[in-house]
């Protein structure tokens, strides 16, 4: 198991998967998407669900759930390589970029995917706010993957990085989709 996701164990206190089965062969050779290694231990050990019923973790095709909120997002060939940016080392932030969203919040906040790379293990989160003070940029880039932002998000080592204050505040409850 990746070491974030580890993490995001302990800091939910659970101990045995509950996850979801994706055949992430089939969604790489399917779609050509391929995923962080840490979010695809996320799907086996804690599923597409709900965290602290505020933020919603979006996943592949799974057993027994054949639906993909993941792939909804998909708005780019993922096999296409990256276009360069010219040198000046600023990605385009817009829901127009090779962005992949993996979370939506209940205020409407989304977090994503820089998709900047072939390979998934560099891609950085990005999160759009909805709701900001007036002078405030909505978007925001965190250097980091998903594992690491979840868990930092959580433990309070990442400032909060959506509108509702207090959606991170302990204890955490982490309900996936088969429980309703």
């Amino acid at each position: 198991m990746h070491q974030m996701i580890g993490r995001l164990s302990d800091i939910l206190g659970i101990s045995e998967a509950q996850g979801d089965v994706v055949d992430w062969e089939e969604l790489a050779r399917s779609t050509g998407l391929r995923v962080p290694a840490d979010y695809r231990d996320f799907v086996a050990v804690f599923g597409g669900g709900e965290l602290n019923e505020y933020l919603a973790v979006r996943i592949p095709p799974a057993e027994g759930r054949p639906e993909s909120r993941l792939l909804d997002g998909l708005g780019f060939d993922p096999q296409e390589e990256p276009q360069p940016d010219g040198g000046a080392g600023v990605v385009e932030l817009s829901e127009e970029g090779r962005l992949l969203p993996f979370a939506t919040t209940a205020n409407g906040d989304v977090a994503f995917w820089i998709c900047d790379s072939l390979d998934p293990e560099s891609w950085d989160v990005v999160v759009f706010r909805r709701q900001v003070p007036y002078g405030t940029a909505p978007w925001r880039r965190y250097g980091m993957g998903f594992g690491e932002f979840l868990a930092g998000a959580l433990d309070g080592t990442l400032p909060n990085p959506f509108s509702d204050g207090s959606w991170n505040i302990p204890p955490h409850e982490y309900r996936n989709w088969r429980e309703g």
